[in-house]
């Protein structure tokens, strides 16, 4: 049995962060009924061969799509009538956004005490000084400051490629409904769970704050080194085919670094004899291990580096990662056919549990391909009264289904 059959979540989730809490949703084995607008969320809405068509792919299968106006009085209905048959309503627009049409956190709880009510936005619903600003990754990262400690000493702020913002959030909304539910098994009630960006943003901070407070100032960035500068080795360094990444947590790292090296005497060079030391010598060790690693492969560098228990391990580009032979090998990642882009790399869940085997990944639905189907299920609407919500605006269903 999946661990969350018999839940049913209304996702109005758009581009990253809440879908991809969806999708974790989904994968555990909860219906996931996609809500859409009329020209379908922020992602879908790009149409054709774009950026976009990859994430809306990966983020949206194992879902169903009803697609409503929720800024037509008969669309609004619809939404405060499906509060009353789910378990959950997740989403992440901007405060106050869903309360404007009428079906905001407190109207859709009162109507359902069991409800959980879940949003992820930049900064929060609770007052502050932040609570209206509007929030994505590259604003969460530079107020965070996650972009003040990134990139090279000399060089300006950066953000990271990676949208990690917002897919910290997604996991903290997921985790965030898996708490509420559990509480309501003994409570009976559901509750509305708010995720601020922000929040979950700061603990990745937490050895940079360290040398903040250590330092009593903000020290300068530090590229791929250590943020406080107090760990060597702790850098990419060049391979002959490209880079590899290697860090010394430990002493004993350091000593199996340099037999890997063949090297052992640097483990006994003043110079290099203890992690105080090493960080005084950061440039001069770091050109030892460069003078090392620039004559030798990735793969060779990584056999040598794990037969000698060192923690290491290949810069890889993108097309090398939709091919790792790992994530292949655990069932994470899985070939599938893409009407537009061909052949993918599809994800599934990173979320194991024993004995339990996430569904089959099912393409992402066609707008509103769904709508027909759910009113009819958990709110009994009749041929003729969709006919009619379909020409008042307040619904689409494609022709296809009519």
């Amino acid at each position: 049995m999946e661990p969350l059959a018999g839940i049913t979540v209304l996702d109005f989730g758009q581009v990253y962060n809440g879908p991809y809490c969806g999708f974790l949703l989904a994968q555990a084995g909860a219906t996931v009924i996609k809500i859409e607008s009329p020209k379908g969320e922020t992602l879908r809405g790009h149409g054709g061969k774009t950026a976009a068509s990859y994430p809306f792919a990966l983020l949206n299968t194992n879902k169903r799509s009803l697609s409503i106006n929720i800024k037509q009085g008969s669309g609004q209905e619809l939404v405060r009538a499906l509060a009353t048959k789910v378990d959950v309503i997740s989403e992440n627009f901007a405060p106050g956004t869903m309360a404007k049409y009428g079906i905001g956190a407190e109207t859709l709880t009162q109507l359902n005490p069991q409800l959980i009510y879940a949003s992820s936005t930049g900064y929060g619903n609770a007052e502050g000084p932040y609570r209206d600003f509007l929030g994505m990754d590259i604003t969460l990262q530079a107020i965070s400051g996650v972009m003040s400690i990134t990139g090279e000493e000399d060089g300006p702020p950066l953000k990271s490629a990676a949208a990690f913002a917002d897919f910290i959030a997604g996991t903290h909304l997921y985790s965030g409904i898996l708490t509420a539910l559990y509480r309501r098994r003994s409570t009976g009630l559901g509750g509305i769970v708010d995720i601020s960006m922000q929040d979950c943003v700061f603990p990745t901070l937490a050895t940079a704050i360290g040398t903040y407070y250590v330092a009593g100032k903000q020290m300068p960035r530090a590229g791929n080194r250590h943020p406080g500068k107090t760990l060597a080795p702790y850098n990419t360094y060049v391979a002959s085919d490209g880079y590899i990444a290697i860090i010394c947590v430990r002493e004993g790292h350091f000593r199996r670094l340099c037999k890997a090296m063949d090297r052992p005497e640097l483990a006994e060079d003043s110079r290099y004899h203890d992690f105080p030391s090493r960080c005084l010598n950061m440039a001069a060790l770091d050109a030892e291990i460069t003078r090392w690693t620039a004559c030798r492969t990735r793969a060779e560098l990584l056999n040598l580096t794990q037969a000698h228990g060192v923690i290491c391990a290949p810069v890889n580009d993108l097309s090398e990662v939709v091919q790792d032979p790992h994530m292949l090998a655990r069932g994470t990642l899985k070939s599938t056919e893409h009407t537009i882009l061909g052949e993918i790399a599809q994800m599934q869940t990173p979320l194991r549990i024993s004995d339990h085997t996430p569904p089959a990944l099912t393409p992402p639905p066609e707008l509103g391909a769904d709508t027909a189907t759910v009113l009819t299920e958990y709110l009994g609407l009749t041929a003729a009264q969709l006919t009619a919500l379909v020409a008042e605006g307040a619904i689409v269903i494609p022709q296809a289904e009519r």
